[in-house]
């Protein structure tokens, strides 16, 4: 009997571990599938080609605009820089690439999100979609990480253009640290409209209707952009009031509590980040005073000591996109949905 026993105990876990593998793959197989299916229907949707046509188009104008500076200078810091210079760069009357781009980046990431659930629930394919054999993570994770390899696509594809004519225009071979740089810009670009996708769809979530999400969407982010920058200054000014009579301090505490403050909202952070990543001449991204610079050696900055300036931003923009994505989630696994 004792040896009946274990053969049988050792069925059992063979049995278990054959259902554990079995899930596992049809889990895996589940995420595939909504993934290429979602992949399938963003790529050839008139949304997506009117987004690539924007973007593409407002990158070559920037890029021309930029390229033509560039060639008709003769600065030593212009030239040690070219292939980074030419996403910072601006015209006489068109703003720079990273300015477009930071524009039009979360206008993307929430045109792909606003409307990702609530439109299949509207329709009623999310309540036959949910009927099958598929777990409900594998359908959120597939939109999300659908949407999100667009938004590479769209980001690589786009700078990798705009870097390549540069080499061919100018004819200057970048440096590994240029590179790098610019690698490094494109990810992050990529985590800040990744943000705002996570966003859209939470409010995707929220919102039965997908004019609603879409209003939200387009009011926080126009929130985050223009409002936030200007009520930490106001409250800046309310705490530490700048009069002709302030001291050095008074202004230099105003300023700082403004910055704070301003870095509340990810649009700041993005700006931030991103010119440090691409000026190698920025050393700082707060007030200097003039005691602080006395002595200091004028040169480019190593991409070491960028990344530790811009550290916090990186984090916080990974960390704010886990969490709204994290709160979608949670949302759409306790949600009741029916037909």
């Amino acid at each position: 009997m004792s040896k009946l026993n274990k053969l049988k105990e050792k069925f059992q876990k063979q049995l278990a571990a054959f259902k554990a593998d079995s899930n596992s793959q049809g889990s895996s197989n589940n995420l595939a599938t909504v993934f290429f299916k979602e992949l399938s229907d963003q790529l050839s949707s008139t949304r997506f080609f009117i987004l690539f046509s924007l973007i593409t188009l407002t990158g070559i104008v920037s890029f021309y605009s930029a390229a033509s500076n560039i060639r008709g200078t003769t600065d030593d810091a212009v030239a040690s820089f070219v292939l980074i210079r030419l996403f910072t760069t601006s015209g006489s009357s068109l703003p720079s690439f990273t300015w477009f781009l930071s524009i039009l980046g979360p206008l993307v990431g929430l045109s792909m999100g606003f409307d990702a659930i609530n439109a299949e629930q509207n329709s009623g394919t999310m309540t036959r979609l949910l009927a099958q054999p598929i777990y409900r993570d594998d359908v959120i994770n597939g939109k999300f990480l659908a949407r999100l390899f667009v938004l590479v696509l769209i980001t690589l594809g786009l700078g990798f253009f705009v870097a390549g004519m540069g080499i061919i225009i100018t004819g200057v071979p970048p440096s590994g640290e240029e590179v790098l740089r610019l690698l490094l810009y494109l990810g992050l670009s990529i985590v800040y409209m990744g943000f705002w996708l996570a966003l859209a769809m939470l409010f995707s979530l929220v919102f039965r209707h997908t004019a609603t999400s879409a209003l939200c969407c387009i009011s926080l982010w126009l929130f985050f952009s223009i409002f936030v920058p200007i009520l930490a200054g106001m409250v800046a000014d309310a705490i530490f009031p700048i009069t002709q009579s302030s001291d050095t301090m008074t202004q230099l505490y105003n300023v700082r509590v403004s910055q704070a403050l301003s870095r509340l909202s990810p649009s700041t952070l993005y700006s931030e980040a991103s010119v440090t990543l691409l000026s190698p001449t920025v050393r700082t991204l707060g007030p200097v005073l003039l005691e602080q610079t006395f002595g200091a050696i004028a040169g480019f900055l190593p991409l070491g000591q960028s990344l530790l300036l811009i550290w916090p931003h990186i984090t916080g923009l990974v960390a704010g996109t886990l969490f709204i994505f994290g709160i979608a989630y949670t949302i759409f696994l306790r949600q009741e949905i029916r037909a």
